[in-house]
């Protein structure tokens, strides 16, 4: 057990998941108090003592499912479910709880296999209405085996699969069936009420229906799981733990690109930026506290002396007073670069009061100041939201033109640029091959503190195609690869 365990804290090193030595030992420490043949304690037993933060859990569940799957390979469900569609006892049936993982029988021939689809059909419906979790249980399990198609050896993702068994349950028809059958219910009730004066009259009230609803859907999304847990121990049997670890491992949302992040992970990574902006702000200002010592202070340290005898035993400093950089940003939000564009604001705006003023300006082929709708917002994304709705940003196309957003951005900030200011630029520089005006960049830095630029492409496509990065950076302090979060969170608590 405790090599098994040792091979789950390195894959979820592997994903990304923070795991010390002491959170290890406490692992190991936690399982001996936990009955090994109770696999749900288990899961929340390594849980409560190795994951940090919600947004590892996904990651960790599935690491969880993967390397302590409890099927071997010779495991088949046809004996599992019995001719009348009932869950099997312990003589060739499944046991009340529905979970006989590990115990599987390479050679049987049970009825399960010879029910038609409408069979098990009209099974999947009994267990949902019953709620009966040991069906459930079983039913899943026929059903990939029936409609999922797996081959040994066959290199198809696990999503594959899923998409296969779920299309064949047609889910959104049961679900109706079921409010049906509620429904049918409710008017028998009715007539009978009809039939005695004295019964009071029952109907089904919006509220009641949706509640319902909310009820069988919770049921439908656990015998979603159930399928995929299934799927995904038959992949384990058939390709080895490490193996399918490595085709299923996720990045965690700081490390998702957010170029290109599906619809699921952009909603991820906005609830990383809320506690990352906290966590940065304290940050920020426990490494303005602990600044270093600043010169001697020769008149402090002789008159502190007098105590011993002028001896300066105890040297005094001039701690330097810590200042708060100005921000400049100047975000390109044209295209897939705004979704990156976006998360920079934000997350700059939220720990704003470790700058000493933050300006926001943001452009696609024309510019515009968006620092007012920043002002008395207390949810950065509502700021956000506004800015892509109502910043003047296209000037004649509304395709990207930093030559002119730069050169309008000098004519009319210029002057406001100080030695206090460090410039953020965001964006790829792609310029759709209009004139990159260069010059700006270079009057930039030499007015402000520092410039920065943080392109959301990786290095590997700077200078290819119409981007022109190359031309900018010669200017710049330093020119940064910014894709993820982690990226972005390690450059920002650089800045300050």
């Amino acid at each position: 057990m405790l090599d098994l365990l040792t091979g789950f804290v390195a894959e979820l090193r592997a994903a990304g998941i923070p795991v010390s030595l002491t959170e290890h030992l406490d692992a190991a420490e936690a399982l001996r108090h936990v009955p090994m043949e109770d696999r749900e304690a288990i899961k929340y037993t390594l849980g409560a003592s190795l994951v940090k933060s919600s947004s590892h859990w996904r990651a960790y569940e599935t690491a969880f499912e993967i390397y302590f799957s409890l099927r071997g390979p010779d495991y088949r469900i046809d004996d599992e479910v019995d001719s009348s569609g009932e869950p099997a006892d312990d003589e060739g049936r499944l046991n009340g709880a529905g979970d006989r993982r590990g115990q599987g029988r390479g050679g049987g021939t049970g009825a399960g296999e010879g029910m038609t689809p409408e069979e098990l059909a009209d099974l999947l419906y009994k267990a949902l209405l019953s709620a009966n979790d040991a069906m459930v249980s079983a039913v899943a399990r026929q059903a990939v085996t029936r409609y999922a198609g797996m081959e040994a050896g066959r290199p198809v993702g696990g999503t594959y699969y899923l998409y296969r068994t779920l299309r064949n349950l047609d889910l959104e028809r049961v679900l109706d069936r079921l409010l049906d059958q509620a429904r049918a219910a409710t008017s028998t009730l009715n007539r009978r009420a009809k039939q005695d004066p004295e019964a009071p009259e029952t109907t089904l009230t919006a509220l009641e229906e949706r509640l319902l609803r909310d009820e069988y859907q919770a049921r439908i999304d656990q015998l979603r799981k159930e399928i995929e847990d299934e799927i995904r121990r038959r992949l384990v049997a058939d390709r080895g733990s490490e193996a399918l670890a490595k085709s299923l491992r996720k990045p965690l949302p700081e490390d998702i690109d957010v170029m290109h992040a599906t619809r699921e992970e952009l909603v991820a990574l906005r609830k990383s930026l809320q506690p990352l902006s906290r966590k940065l702000a304290v940050r920020l200002a426990r490494k303005r506290r602990h600044g270093r010592k600043g010169p001697l202070d020769f008149r402090s340290t002789v008159r502190h002396s007098l105590s011993t005898g002028g001896v300066p035993v105890d040297p005094k400093f001039r701690y330097p007073r810590p200042s708060k950089p100005e921000i400049v940003v100047i975000a390109d939000i044209s295209g897939s670069v705004a979704s990156f564009a976006r998360f920079t604001l934000h997350l700059v705006h939220a720990i704003s009061s470790q700058f000493s003023k933050v300006r926001s300006f943001v452009f696609i082929d024309g510019i515009d100041e968006v620092s007012r709708f920043f002002e008395g917002s207390d949810d950065p994304s509502d700021a956000v939201h506004r800015i892509n709705t109502e910043a003047d940003v296209i000037w004649v196309d509304g395709h990207s033109d930093y030559g002119h957003a730069l050169t309008v951005f000098w004519e009319r900030w210029g002057e406001e640029i100080t030695p206090r200011s460090s410039v953020l630029l965001l964006g790829d520089a792609r310029n759709n091959y209009h004139a990159s005006q260069a010059w700006v960049v270079k009057e930039l830095q030499g007015r402000a503190r520092h410039v920065y630029w943080l392109n959301p492409e990786p290095r590997a496509y700077w200078n290819s195609g119409d981007s022109i990065v190359g031309e900018y950076a010669i200017h710049c302090d330093e020119v940064v690869e910014c894709r993820t979060l982690r990226q972005l969170e390690q450059f920002v608590g650089e800045l300050a």
